[in-house]
């Protein structure tokens, strides 16, 4: 039977990655996700860094589970408390003033990654008008140049489940889902993002490396230079 994943996932696994020694594989099993997510936010190359949830706090696992769990790299930890399904009630969606602002941020999130959901439906995730997601989506929003497209699940806009839900439906309505080959596809995805982009971390140790070895040769030259004018004014 497979475990339920926490609410969270991928910012418990952030969380676990920083805070805790279990392996890759422990922290991907708990938390439902590759182990190449898991293993790019170890190694930073993660699109967008996630905000770390503590399990402890919400319930779901205990230090005692991630102690057995450090101990043994082969433990399964183990779920202490399921998170709970809260079902939206009609009506908009109410959001803390505190996150009110961060609404365009998620919003142009959504547009630019997940072009196939509808208007209405992220108005009914994020909880806004139509008006306000058209001026975001060609650019006549009067905050544009300060609005960046953030995830609205580190913005604590929406659960991730409700995210997952809403990607998944729009997906299957534009015909985009591919039963058969999906998840080989994402996993291929996600292998090709990951080594593109050590590759361009690669590329700028390099040009890095080369620039310092450049000025370091520029600095002895310009030594020697010195050195050798200093000693012909002396001749002189």
């Amino acid at each position: 039977m497979t475990q339920t994943a926490p609410l969270m996932p991928h910012a418990t696994a952030s969380w676990l990655v920083d805070n805790t020694a279990l392996s890759f594989e422990q922290i991907a099993e708990f938390c439902g996700l590759h182990i190449l997510e898991v293993n790019a936010m170890a190694d930073d190359l993660a699109a967008s860094k996630y905000t770390g949830r503590d399990p402890v706090r919400s319930g779901e696992l205990t230090m005692a589970e991630i102690e057995k769990g450090q101990a043994d790299a082969n433990y399964s930890l183990q779920m202490q408390k399921a998170p709970v399904n809260v079902n939206r009630t009609k009506g908009p969606r109410y959001t803390p003033v505190s996150k009110r602002q961060d609404k365009p941020d998620g919003i142009a999130w959504i547009i630019r990654n997940h072009p196939e959901i509808s208007d209405a439906q992220i108005g009914k995730l994020i909880g806004t008008t139509r008006n306000t997601i058209t001026a975001i989506r060609d650019r006549s929003h009067w905050n544009i140049t300060n609005i960046l497209a953030k995830d609205p699940v580190t913005l604590g806009l929406c659960s991730q489940r409700e995210l997952d839900a809403i990607v998944a439906k729009a997906a299957k309505k534009a015909g985009l889902d591919d039963q058969a080959g999906d998840d080989a596809r994402l996993g291929d995805d996600r292998v090709a993002l990951i080594e593109e982009l050590r590759a361009e971390r690669d590329a700028a140790n390099k040009i890095a490396g080369e620039a310092a070895q450049e000025a370091e040769a520029a600095a002895w030259l310009e030594a020697k230079r010195a050195a050798e004018a200093a000693e012909a004014a002396g001749e002189s």
